[in-house]
């Protein structure tokens, strides 16, 4: 007998197993050395304040609250006669997708940014991701659970829902998103990267935000900078080799004093 899972349930745990197979690929490629590929040199990375099995529960935790809220917002919207969606032409497909990056970048732009201005979120609620000054692939979910419930989760159902998508089209958005939201906070630039080609909000980009210098620059996530660059908190950077290998994003933003102090 046939065993079949249903969509809503591909569309909760496939965007969950691809975080851990997209990060985990990070860390082996880590193991092979990348030091020519590093955003920091590897000593830098003292600098955060938490463990990465700290990082690793807090991450569990957070998805535990994702699935939770995924299947009763499936359940809720369910059909009660069990019959599949029809699956839309690929132009719908494409339309939506587009709508749904929008959504999610526009609800994470200002609750992100709002979580910077407002110093008890701050520092209560957003400061946890920031222990991070470091960022690495498999701590890109790394939040306080309140956090990931406001950005990521309310966020992904506000793009399911008025994207228009069905289920199956969501478990493969909800992977894409979650590849590059892995992908920008990897650490790494490495060469070849097609996300790089698409996106300008990419892993240097979203490295200056984890610095102290960008804290309140580079809100803009997982796919465009658009709303830095329309309200005035887009720093630019330039990425230049460091000596002794690797890379280094360098804002092009401060002024001498500025740069002086972030060195």
């Amino acid at each position: 007998m046939a065993f079949a899972v249903s969509d809503e349930l591909l569309g909760t745990f496939v965007p969950i197993a691809v975080y851990w197979l997209y990060s985990g690929l990070y860390v082996v490629l880590d193991g092979l050395g990348m030091d020519d590929y590093r955003l920091h040199p590897k000593g830098e990375e003292v600098r955060n304040i938490v463990s990465k099995w700290t990082v690793v529960r807090g991450v569990l935790v957070q998805q535990a609250f994702q699935i939770a809220v995924s299947l009763l917002l499936f359940t809720a919207l369910g059909d009660e006669d069990g019959t599949v969606k029809k699956q839309p032409p690929a132009l719908v497909i494409a339309l939506q997708f587009i709508i749904a990056m929008f959504v999610m970048d526009t609800w994470q732009y200002f609750m992100h940014r709002y979580m910077h201005i407002n110093k008890f979120l701050y520092k209560h609620i957003h400061s946890k991701h920031h222990t991070l000054v470091v960022p690495y692939a498999f701590g890109a979910l790394y939040n306080h659970p309140l956090e990931g419930l406001i950005l990521d989760t309310i966020g992904g159902a506000l793009s399911f829902l008025v994207s228009g998508m069905t289920p199956r089209i969501g478990i493969f958005f909800f992977s894409f998103a979650t590849i590059k939201t892995v992908d920008d906070h990897c650490g790494l630039w490495l060469p070849g990267n097609i996300l790089h080609v698409f996106f300008s909000n990419n892993s240097a980009y979203h490295d200056i935000h984890h610095q102290l210098y960008g804290n309140k620059y580079n809100f803009s996530q997982p796919f465009f900078v658009m709303w830095d660059k329309i309200l005035g908190t887009y720093m630019p950077y330039a990425l230049e080799t460091r000596k002794g290998g690797g890379f280094e994003a360098r804002p092009v933003k401060l002024n001498q004093a500025e740069q002086t102090k972030a060195d």
